[in-house]
């Protein structure tokens, strides 16, 4: 089959192959999917560039954990009743080596759930690391319905869907932007008041549009950056879900201040989500692809072989929306 691959950590058009490998097996548990799509990730792109050290140590990396294709075959302990149907795959390269950026792959069964006729392979591609990520913000410390979330960074790949989730729950949401096309986009998602996050004053502006009202829980896209402003914002006994610190990956905590405050700090990462909340996402993304309620954005769709320009989109942080790869041509 045509993969990616990758044997020395580095910059994406200086370590990424378009190579030939072996076509995968389906193992006990797993499933054999026939790729279509494969989604890029900035955790794929951190892999690449080292964040696991020790990630190469038994040999090349295929990277991206995201993807959707339609099952090929099937191993033992799963039922043959899954050949010939549609999934979307999550995890495929989690504390593994071989992952969507092929032809190929062959995943925990429970790892390619069910997708529903009318969504097409591209958006499948995007629902592992965004859109579950985002779920789990929005839904791992109880209902939001009646309650004022505020949503940092509300353009970008998981802030989108965080907004969606957290409406159609029936939260009020409050979304940062940081211009008028991504304020125009989290209104679209069905945020109720955006701000400007380049503003020194958006808690103020926040504080101002609710009337002094502060908010039950945020979902933060850049936990170090943004943390004081959001204490000024978050109500006593609230929830901080973050899933991001990119630009200060070591923040310093106000403990005290905190400690007062009662507040709760959920780091998120699907990867390590336990298996009910996976199940719980699963469940709720199926109904809302079904009834079409989730609103999508692809950036673009690249070739598998210019898998080096996916990631390098990614990085540039200028992308609005998923970068995904067509695995075939056929």
């Amino acid at each position: 089959m045509k993969a990616i691959r990758y044997e020395t950590f580095g910059q994406a058009d200086e370590v990424l192959q378009f190579a030939d490998l072996e076509t995968p097996k389906a193992g006990p548990g797993q499933v054999l999917v026939r790729l279509e799509t494969s989604g890029v990730n900035p955790s794929d792109t951190k892999k690449r560039l080292g964040s696991f050290p020790d990630l190469l140590d038994n040999g090349y990396v295929t990277p991206h954990s995201d993807g959707a294709g339609i099952v090929e075959a099937v191993g033992s302990g799963v039922s043959e009743t899954r050949v010939g149907e549609r999934v979307w795959i999550f995890n495929a390269q989690f504390a593994r080596r071989f992952g969507t950026a092929a032809e190929y792959v062959a995943v925990d069964s429970r790892y390619a759930p069910a997708l529903p006729e009318g969504t097409d392979f591209a958006i499948g591609a995007c629902l592992g690391i965004p859109v579950m990520t985002a779920h789990r913000c929005v839904f791992a410390d109880g209902d939001v319905k009646g309650k004022t979330l505020l949503v940092t960074g509300g353009a970008g790949r998981v802030g989108y869907y965080a907004i969606q989730w957290a409406s159609l729950a029936g939260a009020r949401v409050i979304s940062t932007a940081s211009n008028e096309a991504d304020e125009k986009t989290c209104l679209e998602a069905g945020a109720d008041i955006v701000v400007n996050h380049w503003s020194d004053d958006w808690p103020e502006d926040i504080l101002r549009a609710t009337d002094g009202e502060k908010v039950d829980r945020v979902i933060d896209v850049e936990f170090g950056t943004n943390l004081e402003k959001v204490l000024d914002v978050i109500r006593t006994g609230g929830v901080i879900a973050t899933y991001s610190s990119a630009n200060d990956m070591q923040p310093k905590l106000p403990f005290y201040r905190m400690m007062y405050m009662d507040l709760t700090i959920r780091l998120v990462i699907v990867y390590a989500m336990p298996d009910s909340a996976k199940e719980q996402a699963i469940a709720d993304i199926d109904v809302a692809l079904s009834a079409n309620k989730l609103k999508h954005r692809i950036a673009e769709i690249v070739p598998l072989a210019e898998c080096a320009r996916a990631h390098e989109m990614i990085e540039s942080g200028d992308i609005r929306g998923c970068v995904v790869l067509r695995c075939r041509d056929d």
